[in-house]
């Protein structure tokens, strides 16, 4: 393998919708990789579609890989790059390795389905190779204008006569790698509106930004394939690729940007820890277990590239929630106090102290602070008229700290002979409105007296 002195990475995502958590796999493995190798990280906007592209979806992408911590050394844009993919196109035609073709997607679906038919690979026959000036003319002046197909180096001098011509790397991920170029129809590269799909702007950036490993999810090693020879035909060398699993729901569907409910966005809106979304993302799917990382210098310590499975990493709603809930359990106050803060929930260390214990998410706060400090439904049908009288009775006075509790429960033990459930449930339902919470005795001394006395029947 090639060795680097600083790595040279790339995330290029498309700005034409939300990142999910599937998209944050690449992102995250990009970054985590720089990271260890001290390299640097380039968010690289393939924002070619025009249509589809939007400076909203940018920042929004921005914004979601902030949340998770990935700060970008560098950012492109490839929609300012137009003229270097025009140069490049130029210089594969003058070799002849870039040649015009003429049908139109009709025409090419039914070639398609007529060697399926036959039971032969749907592979492009090359049919436009053989079109003369004057052929060319005369479809020019039918209207038609031509898509742009790289000629594969699958053949020794006859492009309709090809063999099979191997194409092999050592993954980072997947290992030995071989892709047969016999196999592959001629990739095309620039649509009949002139506009480029994504290999010719992608290979051409990677060359001029000098990026040196490439890594992404396995649907794209017959990509790569494909794009080692442009590389080559274009005068550079290759990077280094690494294809790791994709990432499917619990059911094994794959994810997409349409579904919203895993868009970063979301899971950000709904309260989940940043570090929870990145632990999960990067380490399900790999031989090393889930841990929830406390930071992201934390998580690169502990990713390994090598750890990754061949087979597709599920992600898990359940095993979100609970390192989540590990996340949240071992944040100091002085971690989580603007979090706090921001949900109208910062009810101070003590208070910090009391709950944190019992949320999955740091927004849950809020329904602690109004058990502490506003207003709750008690219930109150759990015990009968002696045992709310003796409550009340022997209610301690203040001060109160963590061992009034056990003292006013003692007391009410003694004279009524209530005790475990019967003695604790009816008291904590009165006082929260709800059958399980934080220890009493550390949350009675929030609540007060006062609002202790008025919740009791």
């Amino acid at each position: 393998m090639i060795k680097f002195s600083q790595p040279v990475v790339r995330f290029a995502p498309s700005p034409t919708g939300n990142l999910h958590i599937g998209n944050a796999r690449p992102a995250l493995f990009n970054w985590l990789y720089a990271k260890q190798c001290q390299g640097i990280f380039i968010l690289r906007y393939d924002d070619t579609d025009v249509i589809r592209s939007t400076r909203e979806f940018a920042d929004g992408i921005a914004r979601d890989l902030a949340w998770l911590g990935i700060i970008p050394d560098r950012m492109e844009r490839q929609s300012d790059r137009l003229d270097t993919y025009h140069a490049a196109a130029e210089r594969l035609k003058q070799k002849g390795l870039l040649y015009p073709c003429y049908e139109t997607a009709d025409e090419i679906d039914r070639k398609r389905k007529r060697l399926m038919a036959r039971g032969l690979p749907p592979i492009y026959d090359r049919s436009a190779l053989r079109l003369s000036d004057e052929d060319r003319g005369r479809f020019e002046q039918q209207g038609r204008t031509p898509h742009w197909r790289f000629l594969l180096p699958n053949f020794t001098d006859n492009p309709f006569d090809t063999s099979r011509t191997e194409i092999a790397w050592d993954d980072l991920v997947r290992g030995h790698q071989i892709v047969d170029l016999s196999s592959l129809s001629d990739p095309v590269f620039i649509r009949e509106d002139g506009s480029y799909l994504y290999t010719l702007p992608s290979v051409v950036d990677d060359i001029d930004m000098s990026v040196s490993h490439v890594i992404r999810g396995d649907d794209h090693v017959t990509n790569t394939g494909a794009q080692i020879p442009l590389f080559e035909a274009l005068g550079a060398a290759a990077p280094v690729f690494g294809h790791h699993n994709l990432l499917t729901t619990a059911d094994g569907e794959g994810l997409s940007k349409r579904l919203g409910s895993l868009s970063l966005s979301s899971l950000r809106e709904d309260g989940y820890d940043p570090m929870a979304v990145s632990s999960l993302a990067a380490l399900t799917g790999s031989s090393k277990s889930v841990e929830a990382c406390k930071d992201m210098t934390s998580l690169a310590d502990y990713f390994d590239m090598s750890a990754i499975t061949k087979s597709a990493a599920r992600f898990s709603m359940a095993e979100l929630e609970s390192l989540n809930a590990k996340i949240v359990h071992s944040l100091d106050y002085d971690e989580v106090r603007h979090r706090l803060e921001a949900v109208d929930a910062d009810g101070g260390e003590a208070f910090w102290q009391a709950v944190r214990g019992n949320l999955q998410k740091i927004k849950d706060a809020r329904l602690w602070m109004d058990v502490t400090s506003g207003d709750v439904v008690p219930v109150t049908d759990g015990a009968d008229g002696v045992f709310w009288s003796a409550a009340r009775e022997l209610l301690p006075g203040e001060p109160w700290d963590k061992t009034t509790w056990k003292i006013w429960t003692s007391a009410i033990r003694d004279k009524t002979g209530s005790k475990g459930r019967a003695l604790f449930m009816p008291l904590r339902q009165a006082l929260t409105g709800v059958d399980r919470g934080p220890e009493l005795a550390v949350l009675l001394p929030l609540i007060g007296r006062e609002k202790t006395l008025h919740r009791l029947p």
